[in-house]
Parts: C-alpha cells; structure tokens; sequence
C-alpha cells in the first residue's frame, strides 16, 4: 500500500528535490493538483504523482522537452 503524504513532508520533499516552492496549504490525495512557484518565479500545478514520479519538478516552461518517440 503506498503511503499517505501530509502537506508538511510533501512541502519538505519539495524543498529538498527542486527548486521549486509548494503554496498549496492541504492535501487530499494524489490526484488533487497542488500549486507550486518555479525557481523562475511562474506559478504551476502539479499532482504531487507526477512531480515526484515523472520528474516534473518545474514549470512547463522551464521543463526540458522530453525527446518524441
């Protein structure tokens, strides 16, 4: 079973992994959208699943552009 994250250990997960900000101040669950300040200062939402999984950890602009297939 995967674990429940609070919004305090997915704010320091944040801290430590990015250099990205959380504003968001609840969590529900992994598929709620949560705000986050990219280092470049654009505000952008993300499912906590998919910054910590999919290595989404900026804004779109900032994102390196995954190669097509």
């Amino acid at each position: 079973m995967n674990k429940k994250w609070t919004i305090e250990e997915i704010r320091d997960y944040v801290k430590k992994n990015s250099d990205s900000v959380l504003l968001s101040t609840e969590y529900v669950g992994y598929s709620q959208k949560l705000l986050f300040k990219c280092s470049c200062g654009n505000n952008f939402e993300k499912t906590f699943t998919k910054f910590k999984g999919s290595n989404q950890k900026k804004c779109p602009n900032c994102q390196e552009a995954r190669p097509s297939r």
